[in-house]
């Protein structure tokens, strides 16, 4: 954990407990957020791999455009913003074509329209 940070005169020790504690599943949710994201990657890892051996294209924006519904759709189940939920699928997405290029190696080539500024994701943003 970090140096304590400086605290208001009327932050009391049950305060600074709480404030501990509340850090502490933050730290632990993160941690399972980064694993979680590597379990991903593994599997859009083969997806890649099957698209390069059967010369499918590295980005699916049909895919990308149900994938952002459906998790838009999630998030305010959730009660989280759907619009921030969009921007981390496509921060997701973004990378896993540019991983799917590399496999293929065909940088930039995704043929999504996110390129051209688009909210779209590829072919398994799951994957």
């Amino acid at each position: 954990m970090a140096a304590a940070e400086e605290l208001p005169a009327g932050a009391g020790r049950d305060a600074i407990d709480e404030l501990g504690s509340i850090r502490q599943s933050i730290d632990n949710i993160d941690a399972a957020l980064i694993h979680l994201l590597a379990e991903r990657f593994k599997f859009t890892q083969q997806v890649g791999r099957l698209k390069a051996a059967h010369g499918l294209p590295p980005a699916d924006p049909t895919r990308e455009l149900l994938q952002i519904q459906r998790l838009r759709g999630l998030a305010e189940e959730a009660r989280l913003d759907p619009g921030f939920a969009e921007k981390f699928l496509n921060f997701i997405i973004a990378e896993v074509i540019h991983h799917h290029e590399q496999i293929a190696g065909t940088p930039g080539s995704n043929g999504s329209p996110r390129a051209a500024g688009s909210a779209a994701t590829e072919t398994n943003p799951a994957s």
